[in-house]
């Protein structure tokens, strides 16, 4: 979850009934045996075995992207890769013509709730599963949250086949000091901590998040209980440092470097930075305090998730994606235009452009240094930032970072299913990997806004009309 200067908080307001939500299957990559009847109606691709030929593939792993290729699905599974001239089709496969598409892994969303903070507190376990699935995103570990019940009731039923949306790594509840908000854990000791752990494993969670007031006493704790459980702990920062979570073994940290408090020197030990985001904008991200933190990271073996779509929400003058707009509640798409109006008056005085050019340098050297960078939408903030379309926000704000498309895409696939655990059945396009794909109508390569233009997306071998899946939603973001 990440604030900023727009966020407003507010009581939960709605839950929306299971069966309405949506679906995935399970994590080990069964093929649903029957989906339920609301789920087929959104599927456009269900032969047992289906040729993509034609088209350009990319990997996932950083290869160049190859031409005129063919991908063969038998059941769950890619079973056949290469050039269409030599790769031979099996009788009865259903075969789609798809020249001038670009296939590429289903998206690995590493920071996306199933909540919604830009107005009010808000479960919309109807809509953000969707958004996400329909966008691309087949995987997605929730990072925080507000319900965790609900959450783990949602995986349960998508991995029954009898909704719609993508696999799901189930984040416990916040984890946070003494005096936090309401709806976080708040463990007074480090025995209270580990307490939050072990419960919470035993209900089906295997991420726990540090967030901002946990002190360091309570973090060591809860990563050192979650890692004898074999689970793992990311955090949202503030009290304890990144240099400090790193010593401790913490598995990952979200937002860049936004949550770091490393650089203030006024800071006393887990008490929180006074210093403000001006602090950040005027780091050198080039000079030796940074190269330190980031050999301390690498060298600790902690990925970063990049959040750059919710971060760029808080800066004056950066664009807001129309279709964010087209798909809010009436009701939440008029709180979110006054939030962001209102950020707009402070664009003479706000350090967030430099913070986010920061941020956007700070990635880049950490991945040339061998840091392990995944990616997630996280829609909090001031709520321009949404399931799904975020998550495609995020190729182009990487692309604007520095990286390559090829890179780009290997941070949004390949990393995330490392940062999970899960690269050998998912990120990559292969063959023996699950069939968790994304059809793209034109050259993604050349042409980076056509990652909005997704018209397939294969989960588990079974392919969904991304446009379906997601009119069926348009309207009702942040209120279902």
């Amino acid at each position: 979850m990440l604030t900023g200067p727009q966020r407003r908080s507010g009581p939960l307001l709605l839950l929306c009934t299971i069966a309405l939500i949506a679906l995935s299957t399970p994590a080990t990559g069964q093929r649903p045996e029957t989906l339920s009847e609301q789920v087929h109606g959104f599927v456009s691709v269900d032969s047992e075995t289906v040729a993509l030929i034609h088209v350009w593939v990319v990997d996932g792993r950083g290869g160049e992207p190859l031409d005129d290729q063919t991908v063969v699905i038998s059941g769950n599974r890619i079973t056949a890769l290469g050039p269409s001239a030599e790769v031979q089709v099996p009788d009865g496969a259903e075969i789609l013509e798809l020249t001038g598409h670009t296939v590429i892994p289903g998206i690995v969303g590493l920071h996306d709730h199933t909540h919604y903070q830009g107005a009010q507190r808000r479960l919309f376990l109807q809509s953000a599963p969707r958004m996400y699935l329909g966008s691309g995103v087949t995987t997605i570990r929730t990072a925080g949250s507000f319900l965790p019940y609900d959450e783990i009731t949602l995986k349960a039923a998508i991995e029954r086949g009898e909704a719609l949306g993508p696999r799901m790594h189930i984040t416990g509840p916040y984890i946070t000091g003494v005096g936090g908000a309401g709806y976080m854990s708040q463990p007074a000791d480090p025995e209270a901590a580990r307490r939050v752990v072990r419960y919470w494993a035993e209900e089906g969670a295997t991420w726990f998040k540090g967030y901002a007031g946990i002190q360091r006493a309570e973090l060591a704790a809860a990563i050192d209980e979650a890692h004898k459980l074999g689970l793992k702990v990311t955090g949202h920062l503030g009290v304890v440092t990144y240099s400090e979570a790193a010593e401790m073994g913490i598995d990952s940290l979200e937002h860049g470097l936004y949550a770091s408090s490393d650089f203030d020197p006024m800071k006393e030990p887990d008490q929180r930075s006074r210093a403000g985001r001006n602090l950040l904008a005027d780091l050198d991200i080039q000079g030796a305090e940074v190269e330190t933190l980031i050999r301390t990271l690498i060298g600790n073996g902690v990925a970063v998730t990049s959040t750059l779509a919710v971060i760029e929400q808080l800066v004056p003058g950066r664009p807001v994606e129309p279709r964010t707009l087209e798909w809010m509640a009436p009701e939440v798409r008029e709180a979110f235009e006054r939030r962001h109006d209102g950020l707009q008056q402070s664009a003479d005085t706000s350090p967030m452009v430099a913070v986010l050019h920061n941020l956007m340098e700070f990635e880049k050297r950490f991945v040339d240094m061998g840091g392990l960078l995944g990616a997630g939408v996280d829609p909090t903030g001031n709520g321009g930032a949404v399931p799904g379309f975020g998550d495609q926000r995020n190729f182009e704000l990487l692309i604007e970072a520095g990286f390559a498309p090829v890179q780009a895409i290997q941070i949004m696939t390949y990393n995330g299913a490392r940062v999970l655990g899960v690269d050998e059945d998912l990120g990559s396009v292969a063959v023996g990997k699950l069939a968790d794909l994304i059809v793209i109508e034109g050259d993604l390569i050349e042409n980076p806004e056509t990652i909005r233009e997704v018209r397939i997306v294969f989960k588990d071998g079974v392919g969904f009309d991304s446009a379906a899946v997601l009119e069926s939603v348009k309207g009702l973001f942040g209120a279902r």
